[in-house]
C-alpha cells in the first residue's frame, strides 16, 4: 500500500523539455526523448519528473502562455507520445507531474478570444477587465514583469485586460466561478490519465483585491507592481481549498505551488495539512539575496550568513508544512555559478551544493544538469539571448546607460537562458543532443 505522503521521501527532476533530448533532429527536445532518457534517470534515483509545459502555445514565454490545455505542442509530439513517457516512466516506478498555469492563459486561448470579442458572451467575464480612467489611461499604475504596463487596451471592448506578465498572457479571473470549474475540468483531464500531480506556476497571484488599488510609489519595483493588489490576495486560500476539495483530494498526487512575495508565516499557510491546500511551496527568499538596482540582473555576492539565515527560517519556522528545497530551475541561473564556483573548484561546488540540498528537510528538486555540474554560459553577443524577461531587461539597462559588458556580465549571471540550453549527454559536436542545431 502506498505512502500517502510519498512526496515527502521522494527526490523530484525538473526536465525542460525543449532543451532536454531531441530524437527527430529538428533542434527541439521532444517526448519521446525524454522517454528515451528514463532508464538514466531511473539510474540516478529520481523519483518523481516534473515537466515543464508541453501544451499547445504561442511561445510568447516558451510555454508559460497556453493555448489549449488538452493539446500537445506539436513540437514535443503527439498525445500518444506523452501517453507512452506516461506508462513507461509509471514501469519504472518514476512519477509525472505536469505544470499548472492557471493564473492566466495565451491570448490565443480560445477562452481569450470570444471574451475579447464583446462584454456579452459567455466567455466576457472569464478574464479581467476594466474600463479605462477618465482621461483614458490604464485602470491602474501597475507595470508587468516583462516590461511596461500591466493592463492592455481592446478596441472590441473599449476596456483594459489586465495581465501581470506578458500582454499574451492575460489574467484569467478567479471570482468568476465558471473559470474555476473550466480549470478544475482541465485538471481532471490529466489526473484522470493517471499524471501524479502539479507543480503550479505562480499560484499566490490567482486572487486579485476588487479595490484595484494603486502602488504607493516606491513600494514595489514597477514591473512587479501588481503585487499590491495580487499577491497573497483575499481569497486565495479559498480557492485552493475549493480546488483541493473539488479535485485533488480525489487523486492521490503532490502539489507544489509557486508563491513569490510569500514569507514563511504565509507558507504555513498553504503547506499545513490540516488546511487542505498545497503540499509544499517553492518560496523565493534565498533567491534575493544577491538582488541589486535592475533586480536579480546583478553581479552582487550573496552573503553566506544571509543564506543560512533564510534555509534554517523555512526548515524551523514552516511549522507543520513541508518545504521544497532548490537551488535552480528553469527562471534561475545555475546554481554552481550562483552559489559556488564555476571555475577550479566547480566539481566541488556542484557536490556541495547537492550535499546541501539533499540533507535539508523538504522534498529536493533537481533541475536537468544539475547533477553534472553544468554553469552559466558565457553567450558572446546579448542577440544570442531569447528568453523574453532578458531581452527587455538588457534593453532596460541600455536605456538607463549601462555599457555592454556590464549588461553581458549581468545576463550571464542572471539569464533565464542560462539554465534553458541543450542538456550534453556526451562529449561530441552537439552534445548528443540533436544533431541539428538546437533551437
Amino acid at each position: 500500500m502506498m505512502n500517502k505522503d510519498w512526496w515527502k521521501s521522494s527526490v523530484v527532476y525538473q526536465v525542460y523539455p525543449q532543451s532536454f533530448n531531441d530524437t527527430n533532429n529538428d533542434g527541439v527536445g521532444d517526448l519521446k526523448g525524454i522517454t528515451e532518457k528514463l532508464p538514466y534517470l531511473s539510474k540516478l534515483g529520481i523519483d518523481v519528473i516534473w515537466l515543464n509545459p508541453i501544451y499547445e502555445s504561442p511561445l510568447v514565454d516558451n510555454g508559460y502562455d497556453i493555448a489549449n490545455y488538452r493539446k500537445i505542442n506539436p513540437m514535443y509530439g503527439t498525445m500518444e507520445d506523452f501517453d507512452e513517457l506516461l506508462e513507461t516512466a509509471h514501469s519504472m516506478n518514476i512519477k509525472i507531474i505536469m505544470d499548472l498555469v492557471v493564473n492566466h492563459t495565451s491570448d490565443q486561448h480560445e477562452w481569450f478570444l470570444k471574451s475579447k470579442s464583446s462584454k456579452d458572451n459567455e466567455y466576457s467575464d472569464f478574464y479581467i477587465w476594466k474600463d479605462p480612467k477618465e482621461d483614458g489611461s490604464e485602470p491602474t499604475n501597475w507595470g508587468a514583469t516583462f516590461g511596461g504596463a500591466a493592463w492592455t487596451y481592446v478596441p472590441e471592448r473599449k476596456q483594459y485586460y489586465l495581465h501581470c506578465f506578458a500582454p499574451g498572457q492575460p489574467d484569467l479571473n478567479w471570482e468568476n466561478p465558471k473559470v474555476r470549474e473550466a480549470v478544475y475540468n482541465e485538471m481532471r483531464f490529466w489526473l484522470d490519465k493517471g499524471i501524479d500531480g502539479y507543480r503550479m506556476d505562480v499560484i499566490s497571484l490567482l486572487s486579485k483585491r476588487q479595490d484595484f488599488p494603486d502602488a504607493l510609489p516606491g513600494e514595489y519595483d514597477y514591473a512587479k507592481s501588481y503585487y499590491k493588489g495580487a499577491s497573497n490576495g483575499p481569497r486565495i486560500h479559498e480557492f485552493l481549498q475549493e480546488m483541493n476539495r473539488e479535485v485533488l483530494s480525489h487523486y492521490d498526487v503532490m502539489t507544489v505551488g509557486e508563491t513569490a512575495n510569500t514569507n514563511v508565516q504565509q507558507g504555513k499557510l498553504y503547506t499545513d495539512p490540516s488546511r487542505h491546500e498545497l503540499n509544499m511551496v517553492f518560496q523565493f527568499d534565498h533567491m534575493h539575496l544577491d538582488y541589486g538596482e535592475y533586480g536579480k540582473f546583478s553581479d552582487v555576492k550573496f552573503k553566506l550568513s544571509d543564506l543560512k539565515k533564510s534555509l534554517s527560517t523555512w526548515i524551523n519556522d514552516l511549522g507543520d508544512g513541508w518545504n521544497s528545497l532548490y537551488w535552480d530551475n528553469h527562471d534561475q541561473p545555475r546554481n554552481v555559478t550562483r552559489f559556488g564556483d564555476d571555475g577550479v573548484y566547480r566539481v566541488e561546488s556542484a557536490k556541495m551544493l547537492a550535499t546541501l540540498l539533499h540533507m535539508m528537510k523538504g522534498t529536493p528538486y533537481v533541475f536537468q544538469g544539475d547533477e553534472l555540474g553544468m554553469k552559466d554560459v558565457p553567450f558572446t553577443s546579448l542577440d544570442q539571448y531569447k528568453d523574453i524577461e532578458t531581452v527587455f531587461m538588457c534593453q532596460k539597462m541600455k536605456d538607463k546607460g549601462e555599457d555592454e559588458e556590464t549588461i553581458k556580465k549581468y545576463a550571464y549571471l542572471s539569464s533565464r537562458d542560462n539554465a534553458r540550453t541543450p542538456f550534453p549527454w556526451n562529449g561530441e559536436e552537439g552534445s548528443g543532443f540533436s544533431d541539428a542545431k538546437p533551437w
